[in-house]
């Protein structure tokens, strides 16, 4: 009898014992849309070491297709929120913020020193000095050059736009396009810009434009239109409005062309085509004016605690762990882009660590380019008014007139 009974009391304990740690694991619940092979990847490497270093965090992941998760970030956050979501930063998370979707999470940044770490993604995570994500992973935009073109007219590379039109002289008169692009998808145009924007007038102004808080009249804006008017249409690739961005890498890789705004995305369609490290070259956009504070142009993906999450301490612990230097270098490995965290390490391609010395060392912020950063249709219309205005740089008062018009009744809305 005594036997039967320890036995009863042992198989009571390890049941009790089992339930203990059934209750004890946690879920966190994730929504993405790192659906592609590499994203896929990077993303599944880091669930698999948070879970590992917190086995009793189970992490649920929801995944979406890209193009769909646009409209249903905006579904799930008002009636089924996950605890963590990945979206982007800058004025493409603003309006989440402003409706209460978004948790503050500044507490993470100061208790895990991320002021200093992810210094150059602050602003862009940053509103009204609270912090609202945690971004961990960008590629910067710049200026390509061709090498060989530069010292075929003798041309030095440029720090500032005074150098940089000197130089565009230098190139007409040896029949070399100065700046080439590919306008017919619209993108390429809003690249250049949001440089010369940016270089004008600063990261904020360059905020708030696109945030549709100020006219498209003002005179800051003609400004930045005042310095684009000194290349257009004389030292641009003529046909621009009727290339593809890929057509226009093929001048500057026949070197017809010197300069080249884009992406670092362009880089591998640049080197097969036959370019090399020996001459391909990246440059920072040149300073225009010199009170303005150096401000960049890099996409931003960031993961984000959702207001109405479940399970908010756990939720706080994967911010952290996606902030950290370790994690930032492997995933950004595996997506061949660039971490945001200053102490993150990245590989010996040299136009990936030409980025990550840019980015990492920049205070003035980090925009998040201008389809990203507008309205949807303001960002269309504005594009539009941009490739018109390199085509026709006498319709400019047409232009933002027209441009003017649309954000009043956009951000009526």
């Amino acid at each position: 009898m005594h036997l039967k009974t320890s036995a009863t009391i042992a198989l009571t304990v390890a049941l009790l014992a089992g339930t203990s740690a059934l209750a004890q694991q946690r879920t966190l619940v994730f929504n993405h849309y790192m659906v592609q092979p590499a994203p896929m990847e990077a993303i599944n490497a880091a669930i698999a070491a948070f879970e590992a270093e917190y086995p009793d965090i189970d992490v649920v992941e929801n995944t979406f297709d890209p193009e769909g998760y646009k409209t249903s970030i905006r579904n799930f956050l008002s009636a089924d929120p996950p605890d963590v979501f990945q979206w982007m930063a800058g004025n493409r998370m603003a309006p989440f913020v402003n409706a209460g979707q978004v948790m503050d999470i500044s507490d993470v940044w100061a208790e895990n020193g991320l002021t200093e770490q992810l210094a150059s993604g602050m602003a862009s995570m940053s509103i009204d000095g609270a912090q609202y994500g945690i971004p961990y992973s960008y590629y910067q935009w710049g200026i390509y050059y061709n090498r060989d073109a530069y010292a075929a007219v003798g041309a030095t590379v440029p720090t500032t736009w005074d150098e940089f039109l000197a130089n565009c002289a230098l190139f007409l008169a040896a029949d070399i396009d100065c700046l080439t692009t590919g306008t017919s998808a619209l993108w390429p145009a809003a690249g250049i810009f949001d440089y010369l924007n940016l270089r004008t007038n600063g990261y904020e102004f360059h905020s708030e434009l696109t945030a549709g808080l100020i006219p498209w009249t003002d005179d800051r804006v003609r400004a930045t239109f005042a310095e684009w008017a000194k290349i257009v249409p004389q030292y641009v690739t003529e046909n621009h409005a009727a290339l593809d961005w890929q057509d226009a890498a093929a001048l500057l890789v026949q070197g017809k062309a010197a300069n080249y705004v884009m992406g670092n995305f362009a880089v591998s369609v640049f080197l097969d085509g036959g370019m090399t490290t020996d001459n391909l070259g990246f440059m920072a956009f040149p300073t225009i004016n010199p009170d303005v504070v150096r401000a960049e142009e890099a996409p931003t993906d960031a993961v984000f605690v959702a207001a109405g999450a479940t399970n908010v301490a756990d939720a706080k612990l994967f911010m952290a762990f996606m902030a950290r230097p370790d994690i930032q270098t492997q995933m950004n490995i595996t997506l061949g882009q660039l971490p945001v965290n200053a102490m993150a390490t990245v590989g010996d391609d040299p136009y990936i660590q030409a980025g990550f010395e840019l980015l990492s060392t920049t205070t003035g912020g980090i925009a998040q380019f201008f389809d990203r950063d507008a309205d949807a249709e303001m960002a269309k219309l504005g594009m539009e008014g941009f490739q018109e205005f390199m085509v026709l740089p006498e319709n400019l008062d047409d232009i933002l007139t027209r441009l003017e018009e649309a954000r009043q009744r956009i951000y009526a809305q």
